[in-house]
């Protein structure tokens, strides 16, 4: 025996986490490019372009380096006309907590804090959308609470006055976790904001348009070069709230 004590099992887990979130940021660094989305100009982003490595990866080969798909590395139309709407409507935000959930890359969240937020925290449960987050708000000179726990599963209490989510319903999968939880919040005190670029599960009922934009998007990543996207207002159902209850 030595007599050297082994390391506790917390000091390495979170050594390695501390790692791991290490080479997520420099691989995000490497692979993207820094540019300021087109609709959106006062924000600038670390990005997948035409000249960055991985705006030309394949999803098999992002498997086999063990990334998943790099959802945060491009600013869809929905996170662009969200963030476009708060920077021109500041009054959605001032001095209030916002979430922005399922972030990817943060330009809503980023946007949020320059229109004068209280407090911002963004959720994603993507490591290197975590690991976008930080260096884009570093980027811009802002501070972003980054969660990367599951708040649609995870039970969480923390209150926020206003929930943000750019293009969340461009799949049935996405739409049956995140929609019921934002529905829920909508039924209480919390604003619940989305953008929507014409997704095919975005909801039809219980919504308000708040604006209508056409946002400038890539033909190779949409198909087209803008799309019209809508920001949108989720309403409280009465099968949200609970029927007899009060409305809050």
């Amino acid at each position: 025996m030595t007599g050297e004590l082994a390391p506790a099992p917390q000091l390495d887990a979170d050594a390695e986490a501390a790692s791991a979130a290490e080479r997520a940021a420099a691989f995000v660094a490497r692979e993207t490019a820094v540019a300021c989305p087109p609709f959106v100009p006062e924000v600038r982003l670390h990005l997948a372009t035409e000249v960055t490595p991985l705006w030309h990866a394949t999803e098999a080969a992002l498997a086999r380096a063990g990334v998943p798909p790099p959802y945060w590395a491009f600013a869809w139309a929905g996170g662009q006309a969200l963030a476009r709407y708060l920077l021109d409507h500041p009054a959605t935000v001032s001095g209030k907590r916002v979430l922005d959930l399922a972030s990817g890359g943060g330009i809503v969240a980023i946007a949020a804090v320059l229109a004068g937020a209280g407090r911002v925290s963004a959720a994603d449960i993507d490591p290197f959308a975590a690991a976008a987050l930080r260096l884009n708000a570093a980027l811009n000179g802002v501070t972003v609470d980054v969660i990367t726990e599951d708040l649609t599963a995870s039970g969480a209490t923390a209150a926020w006055d206003v929930i943000v989510a750019g293009d969340v319903c461009y799949e049935r999968a996405m739409v049956d976790r995140v929609l019921p939880w934002l529905r829920q919040k909508a039924a209480g005190a919390t604003a619940v904001i989305v953008g929507d670029p014409g997704r095919a599960y975005c909801p039809s009922e219980a919504i308000e348009e708040l604006a209508r934009y056409l946002v400038p998007t890539p033909l190779d990543l949409e198909g087209r070069e803008q799309r019209e996207t809508r920001v949108l207002r989720l309403l409280p159902r009465p099968s949200d709230r609970g029927e007899g209850q009060p409305s809050p």
